[in-house]
């Protein structure tokens, strides 16, 4: 057999891919960095690993450090690795006076760091802290992705991966994708009219706010809210107008113990802030930042309230990324699911080649009760009577594979919505990475298999969110924190959104409450960053602070202070060391508490 040039080196690299990502897979992921770091600097020549070792503040080799300028990451980031130096960008933006674009102005001058940017900062600068702010997992994906991410790769026996492909989307992606949700939504879905895939879920929800809204449309958004809602709706020249979700306590707080409670959308709010310039409702089940899931009774609410008073042309954007972890599902979802599941199982059951009876065995002892392609406890909002001709559905493959950096979303909806996505996606990229799509395409199907003892790798994933949620709510507990009774109360996502107690409250140093802080909102740390701050730079924990998901002045508790102030976002997608090691640095905190009150 002959081989051209070309063919020889692609071969080579393939190989060369294979083995690093096998001999990634079986290590940590600080080992893994580490080999990842080595590799890297063991291409360079001397001068420059020397100062690659001084940025990272290596200091086998001081000397060689003082003329070396220290890199400045400027750009924002969102719920993300972020390393952005907040002195210096106020100096550059200050001395920068280039007239902006629309787009910049819409988004308001910029002033200053971010919470993104400070607490990514506070974490850069302890690598030891128990890091439970940004919301994205600190492992690997599981191997069958990374296997299929190397198949992909690797594969060129017909069109090449590493070349462009079709810009609305992989062929083989979308046909699975299509596939997938004409289950989920209970109507066939065409995947080359009503499938738009994008660079990750962000652009989606840009893409769709793009074509549809006009300067002076107003949308929606339930509040808390991703940060990120914000500014996409102003990029599009709309308008956002916040419907707070209502907090309700389990019961009342007294004698200094403070209540968890649940957040509940209260119908007429929403209706009330539905006008003629309403355009679009964005909605997120499960919810970032509450973990809060929306109940087919107010999806059903929202459903009614837009038939009622909305203009044809409201669209709902419906945020499901967290949709695979629904660690607490409503119970009248469960008794749902079950009956049609069990009509879907006999219907699979007498299609099943009857000589193969292990494999039907097999399942059959792993308990499996639902089909793996639906989502326990979610209610697609698409699903909802009147809605489905309304609806565009955004998800995408980073939290349910714990590979944020692969950047694959996509829209589903009616061909009229997604048809001016499609038009417009040339002109944003020309398309999502095809390797990615490539890979994506071969790992869901995998995803449906028996993984680590479980029916399918989306029942092992719930069960193992359910498990760090678990450990760590209960390490909040004991340090004074309210977090839901997951028995109560339906959760979602991979945060917990937990309520200060008092206890918490009276250890913040009270130079802390109320000072100055350019990265906060208004400028002021009130009592939920402040606390957050103090975590994080003197007792080893980062948290996100809650006011940053508030508009301010809209959301307010009985004494008249803003809600945020009681709340703060936790994130359990780490790794058990990560979540043991703050739940030590939790209890030592409560410990210091106890003596300080005895003294």
């Amino acid at each position: 057999m002959k081989f051209t040039k070309n063919s020889l080196m692609l071969m080579a690299t393939a190989s060369s891919l294979s083995m690093m990502v096998q001999s990634f897979c079986p290590q940590s992921p600080i080992t893994m960095r580490r080999n990842i770091n080595h590799n890297i600097l063991s291409t360079r020549n001397s001068k420059k690993v020397t100062q690659l070792e001084s940025i990272n503040g290596n200091d086998n080799d001081k000397s060689n450090t003082a003329n070396v300028e220290k890199l400045i990451d400027e750009a924002p980031c969102f719920d993300g690795s972020c390393s952005s130096e907040p002195k210096q960008q106020q100096q550059l933006s200050s001395q920068t006076q280039t007239p902006q674009g629309q787009a910049t102005q819409r988004l308001g001058q910029f002033t200053g760091p971010t919470v993104w940017s400070e607490f990514g900062r506070i974490g850069n600068e302890n690598p030891d802290i128990a890091n439970l702010g940004q919301g994205f997992p600190d492992w690997l994906p599981p191997q069958f992705a990374v296997d299929a991410l190397v198949e992909g790769a690797m594969d060129v026996a017909h069109n090449s991966p590493h070349q462009y492909t079709r810009t609305a989307g992989h062929p083989r992606l979308v046909k699975e994708l299509a596939g997938r949700y004409s289950k989920h939504l209970k109507r066939n879905i065409d995947p080359m009219q009503e499938v738009a895939v994008t660079v990750g879920a962000s652009q989606a929800l840009y893409l769709a706010l793009q074509t549809l809204i006009q300067p002076g449309d107003e949308v929606i958004l339930f509040e808390p809210f991703f940060d990120l809602y914000v500014n996409q709706v102003k990029l599009a020249g709309g308008t956002p107008v916040f419907v707070p979700l209502t907090f309700k306590p389990y019961h009342d707080d007294e004698d200094g113990i403070i209540s968890p409670g649940e957040w509940i959308l209260e119908p007429q709010k929403l209706r009330d802030s539905i006008t003629s310039k309403t355009r679009s409702i964005i909605l997120n089940s499960p919810h970032n930042p509450t973990g809060k899931i929306f109940t087919r009774s107010e999806m059903e609410a929202i459903g009614k309230a837009i038939e009622d008073k909305a203009e044809p042309r409201c669209v709902v954007l419906s945020d499901e990324v967290y949709k695979y972890i629904v660690h607490s599902p409503p119970k009248e979802e469960i008794e749902e699911e079950e009956a049609a599941q069990f009509e879907l199982q006999q219907q699979s059951k007498t299609s099943v080649n009857h000589n193969n009876d292990d494999e039907l065995d097999n399942k059959n002892s792993m308990g499996e009760k639902y089909h793996p392609t639906i989502c326990q406890g979610h209610v697609h909002f698409a699903t909802i009577p009147g809605m489905s001709h309304r609806t565009i559905t955004i998800s995408s493959a980073g939290k349910t594979f714990s590979a944020t950096g692969w950047q694959v979303g996509w829209a589903i909806g009616p061909k009229e919505l997604i048809a001016p996505i499609h038009q417009l996606i040339p002109y944003v990229q020309f398309c999502a990475s095809t390797v990615i799509q490539e890979a994506l395409a071969r790992a869901l199907p995998k995803a449906d298999l028996p993984f680590e003892g479980y029916v399918s790798y989306y029942e092992y994933l719930k069960a193992m969110y359910t498990r760090k949620r678990d450990l760590l709510s209960s390490a909040l507990e004991d340090a004074g924190f309210a977090v839901p009774n997951y028995d109560e109360t339906p959760g979602g996502g991979f945060f917990i959104f937990a309520r200060i107690g008092k206890k918490i409250s009276d250890a913040i140093p009270p130079e802390r409450l109320m000072a100055f802080n350019s990265a906060a909102p208004g400028n002021v740390a009130r009592q939920d960053w402040a606390l957050c701050q103090w975590m994080a730079e003197e007792k080893g924990i980062l948290c996100i602070p809650s006011s940053p998901f508030f508009s301010q002045g809209n959301s307010i508790d009985s004494n008249g202070n803003p809600l945020s102030d009681q709340f703060v976002r936790i994130a359990f997608c780490k790794t058990n060391e990560t979540i043991l090691k703050a739940a030590k640095n939790l209890k030592e905190l409560s410990q210091k508490q106890v003596v300080e009150e005895l003294l």
